[in-house]
């Protein structure tokens, strides 16, 4: 009996042996594998957390208009700059130990499996924020051991290199909130269309309810399932002391209003502009030695939301059903800020953009161009030429050409380059070219920075040369802003993610170039105030008196009527607008009620702007007299001469003798105007 139990007694020996070296060893290869995992991560270094992030964009008053992103719509927030509620909640569904664990919560972890087995399949997940953070990063969410294997290797790390805070941060900022939203913020605008610092507490519960199944707790799915997961978080935090018994309960009677289809509104804003805003960062970022698809900037542009959905609304009121497309956009003469740009009827249907893309014939708005070389070619607004069928001849006499106006008649007698302009004479137009040269208008154009051949034929005065509206709205722009011209600008300040700003127009400092003398661009700016006076009437009315009607306060502007091209181009003190219709393949434009798309939008959308606003006259500058003529000869107005008009000539230019002068007398007329009186042609001062 005693050799047995030796027996036995050695053989628990040798098995306490043998469990004490398998312990041991086991010490030591956890030991050792610990030691491996921490040399691995101390080499290979932190994880480098970087996520696409969207851009924001702003208008001139700091509202966000837009954004723009890859394949995620995200913005990445730090912690201060959310609500509060947000970060507890999450941290009360999600992982309780989250602030004492370093990566992994093995009672979770082993709760798990025993539900797991018990089950005979997997019901329980036990990933802590930091594994779900790793997996947002850098995993998919393929259910493989490979996948559970990188993503603990990966939670490891980033529990090393990272403080509790920054990973809380990180996962806010990247889980999946459904319909395309990534993070709290992105979240926070879509669902209830105001940024995440301002959540409420049962606002905060309900959003941090939905990553658990976006399908099934997002309330624009299930309003329901969302709201008792909403309850449970509430109850949750609750029992962590993370909010009082009377805050959850003012947080579970609290209605929520959600907001997502307002939210999807204000992302289609000027998406036309948006994208001229977007070309015009790239370059922007490239020169300061950054890459714009680095994402997470804030770009603050000039759009003013006024004017932009002015421009919307006037358009939708005046364009006809069908094909008929538009380009409008505005922009301040003193800055060159484009302030609203529509770039035709629909963006999603066609993102080609008719201000900035596409390049037309101008038509008679070419003329203030011309107009501004005859200026400094040795003509006055009171030049007179014979307005009559006239065959030009040119390429040495090789080839004719015969100019009509709109209506096929012509005058039959002298006018001046004043009235010229207002009922847009075509014989007027090409004579001046003819008389100036091709070379002074061409050189003038290439001063103007517009990307325009002037072609050696009498029809480039009528604007046959294509440009595009962008272009001949900035010449506008550059006349009202007494010659000197400012670069079409989008931006004014873009900041990156780390808020450091890389670019503000303030400090850049950008300064224009005189391209067009003060007084010659006032003088022009005069002669663009005709086409809404009815004085000029002659075989043909001032091309502006049919929204005459409308207006109440001064402006310049110019029409341009080719085949297939509507134009209106005008500008006050204050601003500037052009619009144009047509077709894009060229179809003819002949409907009458299309004809008078772009005037009625051009003046329904300058006199809403301008409302409330001071009524400001164009100044003349020194060297330019102002004096009250009789438009058919050019003599100094007297009673005995009706139709009267106050012109504006350089000093050397003004008359010196009485209409009622015999030898001024060129034509005859016998109709009269009842709207004859200089004083009666706006009821204020037009010009100071």
């Amino acid at each position: 009996m005693g050799r047995i139990q030796h027996k036995k007694k050695v053989i628990r020996s040798k098995r306490w042996k043998r469990l004490l070296l398998l312990s041991i060893a086991a010490s030591c290869a956890l030991f050792g594998a610990l030691i491996t995992l921490r040399i691995y991560a101390q080499i290979v270094g932190a994880p480098i957390i970087q996520v696409p992030i969207s851009s924001v964009f702003l208008d001139s008053q700091g509202n966000v208009i837009g954004d723009r992103f890859e394949d995620q719509r995200r913005y990445w927030i730090s912690l201060e700059e959310m609500s509060p509620f947000l970060p507890q909640a999450t941290v009360a569904v999600e992982d309780q130990e989250f602030y004492e664990h370093h990566g992994f919560d093995y009672s979770r972890i082993a709760s798990a499996v025993l539900k797991d087995v018990k089950a005979g399949k997997k019901v329980e997940g036990a990933s802590t924020i930091t594994q779900q953070y790793a997996r947002n990063l850098f995993l998919t969410h393929e259910k493989s051991w490979t996948r559970k294997i990188n993503e603990a290797l990966y939670a490891y790390r980033l529990e090393i290199f990272y403080d509790k805070d920054d990973l809380l941060e990180g996962y806010l900022n990247t889980v999946y909130f459904g319909h395309g939203m990534y993070g709290v913020e992105a979240a926070s605008r879509f669902y209830f269309g105001k940024s995440a610092k301002s959540l409420t507490l049962a606002e905060s519960a309900l959003l941090v309810g939905i990553p658990k199944g976006p399908t099934y707790y997002s309330p624009l799915v299930n309003e329901e399932k969302a709201v008792t997961r909403q309850q449970l978080i509430l109850k949750l935090m609750e029992n962590q002391q993370m909010i009082s018994s009377d805050q959850k309960e003012r947080a579970v009677n609290e209605n929520f209003v959600l907001k997502a289809e307002d939210s999807l509104i204000k992302q289609k804003t000027a998406p036309y502009f948006l994208e001229e805003v977007w070309k015009e960062a790239t370059e922007i970022t490239l020169g300061k030695g950054r890459r714009i698809e680095e994402g997470g900037w804030t770009i603050e542009t000039t759009l003013n939301r006024q004017h932009q959905q002015v421009a919307e609304e006037m358009i939708e009121k005046w364009m006809p059903d069908g094909e008929l497309q538009i380009g409008f956009v505005s922009m301040e003469p003193d800055t060159g800020y484009v302030t609203a740009m529509v770039g035709g009827r629909n963006f999603a249907d066609s993102p080609f953009n008719r201000v900035t893309q596409a390049k037309r014939q101008p038509g008679s708005t070419i003329k203030a161009l011309l107009f501004a070389a005859a200026l400094e070619n040795g003509f006055s607004p009171l030049t007179y030429m014979k307005s009559e069928r006239t065959i030009f001849t040119y390429d040495n006499g090789r080839q004719e050409y015969e100019p009509k106006n709109v209506n096929g008649e012509f005058a039959g007698h002298p006018i001046s380059l004043a009235q010229a302009l207002a009922i847009s004479d075509n014989i007027y137009a090409v004579k001046t070219l003819e008389q100036i040269g091709y070379k002074p208008f061409q050189q003038l154009a290439e001063r103007f920075d517009l990307d325009m051949n002037v072609k050696d034929t009498p029809a480039t005065a009528l604007g046959t040369t294509e440009v595009s509206l962008l272009e001949m709205t900035k010449v506008y722009n550059t006349i009202s802003a007494g010659g000197i011209q400012k670069k079409p600008t989008y931006i004014t300040k873009i900041t990156d993610n780390s808020g450091n700003v890389i670019y503000d127009i303030e400090k850049n400092d950008v300064k224009g170039k005189k391209v067009l003398s003060e007084q010659d661009s006032f003088i022009l700016s005069h002669l663009l105030t005709g086409m809404f006076d009815p004085v000029f009437n002659d075989y043909s009315p001032a091309t502006g008196i049919s929204i005459r009607a409308k207006q109440t306060r001064p402006y310049a502007a110019k029409s341009g009527t080719t085949n297939t091209d509507q134009y209106l181009i005008g500008f006050s003190p204050q601003l500037t607008a052009a619009v144009w219709n047509g077709y894009d393949q060229g179809k003819q434009v002949s409907d009458a009620e299309a004809r008078q798309v772009t005037k009625q939008v051009w003046i329904e959308f300058m006199e809403a702007v301008h409302q409330g606003l001071p009524v400001e006259p164009f100044i003349a500058p020194d060297g330019v007299q102002g004096v009250i003529v009789d438009i058919e000869t050019g003599g100094i107005a007297t009673s005995a001469c009706k139709k009267q008009r106050l012109v504006y000539l350089k000093k050397k230019d003004v008359p010196t003798k009485l209409c009622t002068d015999p030898k001024l007398k060129q034509q005859t007329f016998e109709e009269n105007s009842e709207d004859s009186s200089p004083w009666s042609i706006f009821p204020f001062n037009l010009f100071e």
